[in-house]
C-alpha cells in the first residue's frame, strides 16, 4: 500500500513534468515570436526593392514567398499567412506582439488575432472608427486569449470586432460567404478528407437532405423484408415485388422451397412466383435477379449518396458506388498485369498516394486514354510506348511528374505548364530531358522580364530531379515522385 510519502512525490513529479513542459512551451513560443520579427525585417527589405522597382512588384513577392517556403519545407499558402501575420504584429498589434514575445500566447493565438484585426484595421482606413479603437481590440482580446485556447480566441475576437467597427450580423454573414471553398487532403488507407466551407443554412440543408434519403433508403431496406404469415391473402401476394427480395437473406432461411414441393397444389401467379397454400413453400422465376442485402451503416449510405450526387447526378440504384459514371479528371497507373487480373498490386493515383486496384480497374474499364508506360529497375518511369513530337512528350511528363516540380508544390499536372528549365529562346531543346510541370506561380520566377536581383533558374539533372537556384544564390532540389512496385 502507498504511503503518504510516495503520494506526495509522485504528485510531485508530476507537477515537475507539468511546469517544465509548460515552460518549453512559452519559450517556443518566444522563439516563434523572434522568427516573425525576422520576417518583419525581411518586409522592410521587400519594400525597399518594391519602390526600387515598383512595377516588378508582384515578381518581387512571388520570389521572396517561395525562397522562405523552401528554405523552410512549408507550403506557399502558410508562408503567406506567415508574412502576414508578421506584418499585422509589426503594424498594428504591439500589445499582442509583447505577450507573444513573452511566451504567453502561442502562435495559434496570434495567427486568430491577426486575421480578425484585419477588419478593424480595414474599418479605421476606411475612417468608420477611430484609429483608437485598434487599442481596444488588443486589450479586449488579450483577456480571454491569454486564458483560453485559440479556437475560443477566435471567437471572441470576432465578436469584439464586430462590435467595435458596428458590424450588423448580415453584413458579417455576407463577408465571411466570400470565405467559402471546398479542399481535399489526404489521410491514411486510400481515404482523403473532402472540406466544404459554405454558409451555414447551405450546409445545414445539405446535411438535412442527405439525412432524409438516406432515412428512405434505410427505410426501403427495413420493408423489403416482410415477416412472412402462414397464410397469404391474394392482396397480399399481389403487393409483393420480386426486386424486394434477396434469397440469399438468413431471414428467409425458414421460407426456402421444399424439395418436393408440386407446383400442381400450390397457386401460381402469371409473373412466376409460387406460393403453397400452406403456407410452407416459397420459390420465384430462377431469372429474376436478386440485388445482395444492403448491410451499409448509416454513415457509409450517407457518404455513398453524397458521392453519387456529386459525381453522377443521381444515387446509383444499387449500392452506390458511382465508379461508372465519375466525369472528373484523375491519373491512374497501374501494372499490366494487375489490370488483367493476374495479379493485384496496388496502382498509384498519380499525386495521392495507392489506389485499390480493384478501383483501378473498375475505372480503366471506362476510360478510353491509355498510355502504357516502362519503368526502370529503380521504379522510375523512362519511356512511354507512344511517340509523337508533341503529345507523347507530354504524356510521359505528366507521368513523371505528378504536379508541379517546385520545391513542395502541390498543384496537379493539369493545372499547370510545361516549361523548357534552359530557356527554348536561348537554345534549350525541347527534350524530355529539359522539361518539367510548373504551376504559373513558380513558372513565373524564372520569366526574363523579372529584374536579375529576384529571378529563379532551374536546371534539370540527370535522374530528373530539378535544381532551383534562387536569387540569394541557394540550391533546392526537387526530385521526380518515385514510383515503387511490390512484387
Amino acid at each position: 500500500m502507498a504511503t503518504r510519502t510516495d503520494i506526495d512525490l509522485e504528485l510531485a513529479e508530476r507537477r515537475r513534468v507539468l511546469e517544465a513542459w509548460v515552460e518549453k512551451r512559452r519559450r517556443i513560443a518566444a522563439l516563434e515570436a523572434e522568427a516573425a520579427d525576422l520576417l518583419v525585417e525581411q518586409i522592410v527589405l521587400h519594400d525597399a526593392e518594391v519602390s526600387a522597382s515598383p512595377f516588378h512588384r508582384d515578381a518581387i513577392h512571388r520570389s521572396m514567398i517561395a525562397e522562405f517556403s523552401a528554405a523552410g519545407h512549408v507550403s506557399r499558402g502558410s508562408m503567406d499567412f506567415a508574412f502576414a501575420d508578421a506584418q499585422a504584429l509589426h503594424d498594428h498589434l504591439p500589445a499582442v506582439r509583447a505577450a507573444f514575445a513573452a511566451g504567453s500566447l502561442s502562435a495559434g493565438h496570434v495567427r486568430e488575432i491577426a486575421r480578425v484585426s484585419a477588419l478593424v484595421a480595414e474599418a479605421i482606413r476606411n475612417k468608420k472608427v477611430d484609429t483608437d479603437v485598434m487599442a481596444l481590440f488588443e486589450t479586449a482580446v488579450l483577456v480571454v486569449a491569454e486564458q483560453d485556447t485559440a479556437a475560443r480566441t477566435r471567437a471572441h475576437a470576432r465578436q469584439v470586432a464586430s462590435a467595435l467597427i458596428g458590424e450588423s450580423i448580415g453584413e458579417r454573414h455576407r463577408r465571411a460567404a466570400k470565405e467559402r471553398c471546398v479542399t481535399v487532403k489526404s489521410l491514411d488507407d486510400g481515404l482523403a478528407l473532402l472540406t466544404a466551407v459554405l454558409p451555414e443554412w447551405i450546409a445545414t440543408a445539405i446535411s438535412d437532405r442527405l439525412s432524409r434519403m438516406t432515412r428512405e433508403l434505410v427505410r426501403a431496406r427495413q420493408d423489403s423484408v416482410p415477416e412472412f404469415l402462414p397464410w397469404w391473402s391474394d392482396e397480399d401476394i399481389d403487393a409483393l415485388h420480386p426486386e424486394d427480395f434477396a434469397l440469399d437473406d438468413p431471414a428467409f432461411d425458414a421460407y426456402a422451397p421444399a424439395a418436393n414441393a408440386d407446383p400442381a397444389d400450390a397457386d401460381a401467379h402469371a409473373d412466376g412466383r409460387i406460393f403453397s397454400a400452406d403456407g410452407e413453400t416459397f420459390a420465384t422465376d430462377p431469372e429474376i435477379e436478386h440485388i445482395p442485402a444492403d448491410a451499409r451503416t448509416w454513415a457509409q449510405i450517407q457518404a455513398d449518396l453524397f458521392t453519387d450526387l456529386l459525381l453522377a447526378g443521381d444515387p446509383s440504384r444499387a449500392h452506390g458506388d458511382g465508379l461508372g459514371r465519375i466525369q472528373g479528371r484523375v491519373q491512374v497507373t497501374v501494372a499490366a498485369t494487375t489490370l488483367a487480373g493476374i495479379d493485384d498490386q496496388p496502382a498509384e493515383l498519380d499525386g495521392h498516394g495507392p489506389l485499390d486496384p480493384d478501383v483501378a480497374r473498375a475505372l480503366a474499364g471506362g476510360n478510353n486514354g491509355w498510355t502504357r508506360l516502362f519503368l526502370d529497375a529503380a521504379g522510375m518511369l523512362v519511356e512511354t510506348d507512344t511517340y509523337t513530337p508533341t503529345e507523347g512528350m507530354r504524356r510521359f511528363l505528366r507521368a513523371r511528374d505528378q504536379h508541379c516540380r517546385f520545391p513542395g508544390c502541390r498543384m496537379p499536372v493539369h493545372r499547370c505548364e510545361i516549361d523548357h528549365q534552359h530557356d527554348h529562346a536561348k537554345g534549350g531543346k525541347t527534350r524530355l530531358d529539359n522539361l518539367g510541370h510548373l504551376c504559373r506561380t513558380h513558372h513565373t520566377l524564372k520569366h526574363p522580364d523579372i529584374p536579375d536581383p529576384h529571378r529563379w533558374a532551374a536546371q534539370q539533372e540527370r535522374d530528373g530531379s530539378i535544381t532551383w537556384h534562387s536569387p540569394l544564390g541557394r540550391a533546392y532540389s526537387d526530385p521526380p515522385p518515385r514510383r515503387v512496385m511490390f512484387v
